[in-house]
């Protein structure tokens, strides 16, 4: 087996960018346990991980904030999400497709379908002009939640050790 330190071309070619991570199914994994695939997802056509980065929830004075807008490059009704999770946007009167995104501050995690099912969508700060820059094959997002940092969070469960 070759690894990069016998193949002289493997050091001189970039690091795998962000959007690597960008091709197939998303999950968020957070700390738990997960004896069986099913336990991160409901979606049966993804058995195995192909590849794995870490999340970076950056905890400062800001408030968090999502924008999520019907139409490509921040166009369309929108609907304004501050630091609250929303298990459904239909409850809230947003009954229209997400085809742009606009992440102000904080991480998310956009769901295909209420109550935080389908497909699963990772949002860091920045701008995502259209779907297929977030991953998505349909402009369909009904449910977001915010990552915290459980060391931080007051439900976290993360204890230091002195």
């Amino acid at each position: 087996m070759a690894t990069d330190l016998q193949n002289p071309a493997a050091k001189q070619q970039n690091p795998p960018s962000s959007s690597t991570f960008k091709v197939g199914e998303q999950f968020v994994l957070e700390k738990g346990e997960y004896p069986r695939w099913d336990a991160w997802t409901n979606s049966r056509r993804s058995d195995h991980i192909l590849s794995l980065r870490p999340v970076k929830v950056v905890q400062d004075s800001q408030e968090n904030k999502i924008v999520l807008y019907e139409n490509p490059k921040f166009a369309g009704k929108k609907i304004e999400i501050l630091d609250d999770d929303v298990p459904s946007f239909h409850a809230h009167g947003y009954k229209e497709k997400v085809s742009s995104v606009r992440v102000h501050n904080g991480t998310w995690v956009a769901y295909q379908y209420p109550g935080y099912r389908g497909y699963q969508y990772l949002f860091e700060k920045g701008e995502y002009k259209e779907n297929s820059e977030f991953g998505a094959q349909v402009p369909q997002i009904q449910s977001v939640r915010r990552i915290r940092d459980v060391q931080w969070h007051q439900r976290g469960a993360f204890h230091t050790t002195t």
